[in-house]
């Protein structure tokens, strides 16, 4: 049996807080924080909601476990949760089957490609410049973050390569934005009367 079928929570959050704990016990506000400051709330939804449910749901299965309870001056007493010896084998098997199998997964670009046609070659090319430029801002943007983090000293490059992962998957969807744009430019893609599909749907 895999390991997706024995998962106590069905998203990935769970993996993150479980990573975290893998570096040192930590409340769920120090979990949020940390991800928030690695620039890992763009790898996993983070609310605060949904962190309280998966630690919560962590710690029924037996995963996590509250270490201690603290309280800092007026704050709310916060909860700190750390490994079970169920936790960490069980985030090592969940780490090694994401790593080792490829799983489908539907991006919401990836099904608008499917109707670029629909655009018009200008709307198209229009289109995909304008996704090109935004790219491009929130890719030189998290090279930047990186580089900060990596240069403070306070996290090792171990811990946050799955943004090095990121990076080279923003460079490759801007590469091929760019070459779509130049192929519909300059005829290399060729683009079909719209009505011709139409006649041909009819006359199936």
């Amino acid at each position: 049996m895999g390991t997706s079928n024995r998962l106590p929570v069905s998203n990935a959050l769970g993996l993150a807080v479980l990573g975290l704990l893998i570096e040192t016990p930590l409340h769920p506000h120090a979990m949020a924080a940390t991800l928030r400051e690695r620039g890992l709330d763009r790898v996993f939804k983070v609310t605060t909601g949904s962190l309280y449910d998966v630690v919560r749901a962590l710690e029924r299965a037996g995963w996590i476990e509250a270490r201690e309870t603290v309280k800092v001056g007026a704050r709310p007493e916060r909860t700190v949760y750390q490994h079970t010896a169920l936790g960490r084998a069980e985030f090592a098997r969940w780490v090694e089957e994401l790593i080792r199998v490829p799983s489908a997964e539907y991006p919401k670009f990836l099904s608008a490609v499917s109707y670029l046609g629909a655009l018009g070659p200008d709307g198209a090319t229009a289109a995909l410049r304008d996704r090109a430029a935004r790219v491009r801002t929130a890719l030189e943007e998290h090279r930047r973050e990186h580089g900060e983090l990596l240069a403070s000293g306070k996290v090792p490059r171990l811990f946050v390569v799955e943004v090095e992962y990121a990076i080279r998957m923003q460079e490759a969807e801007l590469a091929w934005i760019e070459e779509i744009v130049t192929d519909i430019e300059t005829g290399r893609l060729p683009w079909p009367d719209p009505t011709g599909w139409v006649r041909a749907e009819e006359s199936e």
